[in-house]
């Protein structure tokens, strides 16, 4: 015991083991994905074990899904409070799928031969068919923040990309010699670690520039503007040097390291033998081409993820 001032203070002593220590929790977005790669992984693993064809399916929709799930669970909590989960997963289900479905029409009636501007034309289509399912999505929202719309964009692209990404996971399952679980994986992972840079983050630039349209707009209503006509631009033309990006890598190695005898075969229509070097030109050139497309798109988001601060973007909407 301790006496202060006439007073008897009893001293207490705190046993060993009862001191807590803080945990820190990791963010929710981690938990998703490190859950669902150990899933993905354990798949695999005991699909190539036991060769049961039925988890083929588990593996794609999983591979497929994971890295779409994650960055939406990251955006989801940078939002200005206005989107609810429930428009959110509405977003990437219903975004997604009417964008694979308008995209999957209109690129098959009009966009038959590969060329320049059949990349334009099929970034434009692209970005358009998840621009026009965005702005049916956001209907009736209270208010429209630019925030909010990088946010719901960058939804329904990620729900874009997950769609997509299981088809060529399924495409990729068939070869000439059977079955190839090998090169489901390959796809989903390469897939996978593009994913950020692609849909996701061209449709979120869409989002904010269509709810930036709002502030301009009698009713506080997004409209269609000559400012979003040409962030649509803008963005189709990201997503048309992406596709092109390994066309562009193809001619390269040519131009730079071609013999007669190699364009001669080209000049009459044969594809000629090539070497090691051109194989490795090509890779550089190709991710190269990849990685500029990225740090442009992200270098755009940057800015105007910057500007998106809701006291100066909020705009009364519909309920």
């Amino acid at each position: 015991m301790t006496q202060v001032a006439g007073h008897v203070i009893p001293q207490t002593t705190i046993p060993a083991g009862t001191i807590t220590r803080t945990r820190h929790r990791l963010p929710s977005w981690t938990r998703i994905f490190l859950g669902g790669l150990a899933l993905w992984v354990a798949t695999v693993l005991v699909t190539f074990i036991t060769g049961n064809a039925n988890l083929v399916p588990t593996i794609i929709l999983i591979g497929s899904f994971l890295v779409p799930v994650t960055f939406v669970a990251y955006a989801f909590g940078r939002t200005d409070g206005i989107v609810t989960p429930q428009r959110v997963f509405a977003a990437f289900i219903y975004g997604g799928v009417l964008g694979v479905l308008g995209a999957s029409i209109l690129e098959a009636e009009f966009l038959r031969e590969p060329s320049v501007l059949g990349y334009v034309g099929v970034g434009l289509v692209e970005e358009a068919v998840k621009l026009i399912a965005l702005w049916l999505l956001a209907r009736r929202l209270r208010r429209y923040t630019m925030r909010d719309g990088m946010v719901l964009g960058a939804t329904v692209g990620f729900g874009f990309a997950a769609f997509e990404s299981a088809g060529y996971a399924f495409n990729a399952l068939f070869t000439n010699s059977g079955l190839s679980l090998l090169n489901v994986i390959e796809t989903e992972a390469l897939r996978g670690i593009l994913t950020p840079v692609g849909h996701g983050l061209w449709t979120a630039i869409l989002g904010g520039a269509l709810f930036a349209t709002a502030a301009r707009a009698r009713r506080g209503r997004p409209r269609l503007r000559a400012s979003l006509l040409g962030w649509l631009v803008l963005v189709a033309l990201l997503h048309a040097l992406w596709d092109a990006s390994g066309g562009i890598a193809v001619w390269v190695p040519f131009l730079l390291t071609g013999t007669p005898t190699q364009w001669a075969l080209i000049q009459l229509g044969r594809a000629p033998d090539v070497t090691q070097t051109q194989v490795h030109l090509y890779t550089v050139v190709s991710w190269a081409l990849l990685a500029l497309d990225a740090v442009l798109g992200l270098v755009i988001l940057r800015g105007r993820w910057r500007r998106a601060t809701a006291p100066a973007t909020a705009v009364g909407g519909g309920r």
